[in-house]
């Protein structure tokens, strides 16, 4: 894995994720789960490093690196806490890659510096009560008035939206009555007509900040629309693309956090007069977990490595998210049992994993929907 996908720089930066998370967020993480308390210090922190705008061109603030790094430090912060990954992850995917891949210039230039330096969080809002897999099928409207658009709707379950300084949300664009199709706004949170929910409670990320967004006549900008109607939605897809990296990693992370601690109480608890990894039917469970976690790696990082390479990775990531995703629900519910009783208990962290995977089959696209897109891409080759 290291030789096959990291360089100097890549081990640098991983090395500095990974003591990060190591000191900083692990012996916080049960606290800030109980507390369902959004980690405001750890993103400052996060901020200073360099995290929060690692593939962002330098030109803009960022740290001008690849997807294959910023893969690499989504896994290592999600070993330590998923809800921390998560919130770093929503904001460089979602909420900043968006306007690097279709903003203007003068978009970028006034926005992006903020976002990569992490000034600002950036948030997504797509999904809709009734459009989730269905993306298209957004029910929010944006009426064209002069030089403005007239926002009415709502989203649901969007990341970082109580502490975000922009959303990036999709919506229909109605023109002199007729609709144009889909497209994109940027919308800073200060809207006048932008109203922000309470944050959701969750089975898992709980630290990470998940609310509802309603529109009211809320007054936007042409200037603040991301390409035309068209390009704005084909951006939303290919930014969704992306995102399926980032939860892959997120996945292979929250597995091998959970693989980890089962593997070290394996060494420890004694049983029958000898440590439980001496029985193979604990042994077997750690041999199943490493070999599916490595194979999870390797898809997502190999999707990674083809995305840098500008090549469509529609299926590849598509098989990385719905792998690892899956891997990280295997993998956390034996770790509990490898645990026993006290996998149940929330001391013992595993729990706290196995509440943050599931989420990892229905974010960015359902499990059902992964397969729906391999099963389309991979019968192109035969039509």
């Amino acid at each position: 894995m290291d030789k096959l996908f990291f360089n100097d720089e890549h081990r640098l930066l991983i090395d500095m994720v990974k003591d990060f998370a190591t000191s900083e967020v692990e012996p916080v993480a049960r606290q800030l789960d109980a507390e369902s308390r959004f980690p405001s210090e750890l993103v400052a922190q996060m901020a200073e490093l360099g995290l929060m705008g690692i593939p962002v061109p330098e030109q803009y603030g960022g740290a001008g690196m690849d997807t294959v790094a910023y893969a690499a430090s989504v896994m290592e912060m999600a070993k330590a806490d998923a809800s921390v990954a998560i919130t770093m992850a929503a904001h460089t995917s979602l909420g900043t890659m968006p306007i690097v891949l279709a903003g203007t210039e003068e978009q970028k230039q006034k926005y992006v510096p903020k976002l990569a330096s992490g000034e600002i969080l950036g948030a997504f809002g797509l999904t809709e009560p009734g459009a989730g897999s269905d993306a298209g099928a957004t029910k929010t409207t944006a009426v064209k008035d002069g030089n403005e658009y007239v926002i009415n709707g709502s989203k649901i379950f969007i990341t970082n939206a109580g502490h975000a300084g922009i959303i990036n949300i999709t919506t229909q664009i109605i023109e002199a009555g007729n609709n144009l199709g889909v497209g994109a706004f940027i919308v800073p949170t200060d809207t006048t007509g932008l109203k922000i929910g309470p944050p959701e409670k969750k089975m898992g990320w709980k630290a990470s900040d998940t609310r509802q967004l309603y529109f009211e006549d809320m007054r936007v900008s042409a200037e603040n629309m991301l390409g035309t109607p068209a390009d704005g939605f084909k951006t939303f897809l290919k930014t969704l693309i992306g995102g399926r990296i980032s939860i892959g990693a997120l996945g292979v992370g929250t597995a091998e956090g959970a693989y980890l601690k089962a593997l070290k109480y394996s060494t420890e608890r004694v049983a029958f007069g000898k440590p439980i990894h001496k029985f193979q039917s604990v042994s077997f469970k750690l041999a199943d977990m490493a070999t599916e976690i490595e194979a999870a790696k390797l898809l997502v990082m190999h999707a990674a490595w083809l995305k840098d390479q500008g090549q469509d990775v529609t299926k590849e990531a598509a098989m990385a998210k719905l792998f690892a995703s899956e891997v990280a629900m295997r993998a956390t519910t034996e770790a509990i049992q490898v645990l026993g009783g006290y996998g149940y208990v929330k001391e013992y962290d595993v729990e706290r994993y196995f509440r943050d995977a599931k989420v990892l089959e229905i974010g960015e696209g359902t499990s059902e929907v992964q397969r729906m897109i391999i099963a389309r891409e991979i019968l192109k080759s035969i039509q």
